[in-house]
């Protein structure tokens, strides 16, 4: 019988959040390797112990979610697993029992549940189509740069909006690199291609709310949690990482014509996430004043298309 109850809130959301990234069977293996490489990297025990417990089932979703006292936490938690689930545009069957159980959970009323869903569709599930014209193959190194700034920028604001608007904007970056190579993707296609290069979509959306829900629980701005600076910066340069490294695999691989193997994605990935971590420290200033501009306004604009990165 599950006995374990998290501790606090911050536990308690921090477990939704692991719930939320193993409730898709087919990625579980997936998954899991990417939390415990983010346990580590985080530097939160609580994150490693809550993800065995959860795998081990000494933890159950009824039990974490009847610690969630406080009604903005339950809105809140279901907020971030249902970003975590759409990570890539797309819910699995498993993912919307998931769901479907952690509402009832949560005690959270029909008008409730939608107000939060159609909150996170309009980041989400937005096609990942855009209007901007392709640009040209040696324009691409500079649009790459461009989006890693936003993405770093976006991981300094508080809002959990702020986070779920960066895998969007990736999927869109590649879809711009691709077809300025003559080659047009949906949704699937991008997905399957950040997978294969190595970067978790769920696994990263997670990595982003972790870090929030380190560095502030309890302090709400708007109804989100408001962070201290002092653990932005770490959050800001994965993200700019992260964006930079893809751009820049998905331009080699597109313009060769498709001719890496898996392997070498991959290894091409982790290659260039690493140099891009001093690239971060250069532009970081830069990426402190895009901040400034991002509102919710701004970020819905650019992940519809209607508005430049």
């Amino acid at each position: 019988m599950t006995t374990n109850t998290p501790s606090n809130s911050q536990d308690a959301l921090l477990s939704i959040c692991l719930f939320a990234a193993f409730s898709d069977g087919e990625k579980c293996e997936d998954e899991r390797e990417e939390i415990r490489r983010l346990a580590g990297e985080i530097g939160s025990p609580n994150l490693a112990t809550l993800s065995r417990q959860i795998l081990m089932r000494k933890l159950s979703l009824e039990s974490v979610a009847a610690s969630l006292t406080n009604q903005d936490d339950r809105l809140l938690a279901y907020e971030m697993a249902l970003g975590i689930c759409e990570a890539g545009g797309s819910v699995s069957p498993e993912e919307q029992e998931f769901l479907a159980s952690l509402r009832g959970h949560l005690g959270l009323s029909a008008e409730e549940s939608r107000v939060v869903e159609n909150e996170v569709a309009s980041v989400a599930m937005v096609p990942v189509v855009t209007s901007n014209p392709a640009q040209a193959a040696p324009e691409n190194a500079g649009m790459v740069l461009k989006y890693a700034i936003v993405n770093g920028a976006l991981e300094l604001l508080p809002e959990t909006l702020a986070t779920m608007a960066i895998v969007p904007l990736q999927m869109k970056m590649v879809f711009r690199i691709a077809k300025s190579h003559g080659v047009e993707l949906g949704a699937s296609n991008i997905k399957e291609f950040l997978a294969t290069a190595g970067l978790g979509l769920g696994s990263q959306m997670v990595e982003g709310f972790a870090r929030k829900l380190m560095r502030g629980v309890g302090k709400k701005l708007g109804g989100k949690l408001a962070g201290r600076a002092a653990d932005q910066i770490t959050g800001s340069a994965f993200s700019f990482a992260s964006t930079y490294a893809i751009g820049h695999v998905a331009e080699k691989y597109y313009s060769a014509g498709g001719r890496l193997d898996a392997s070498g994605l991959k290894s091409l990935y982790t290659s260039l996430q690493g140099q891009a971590g001093d690239l971060h420290r250069k532009y970081l200033p830069e990426i402190q004043e895009r901040a400034k501009t991002l509102d919710r306004s701004t970020i819905l604009s650019m992940i519809g298309g209607s508005k430049s990165v």
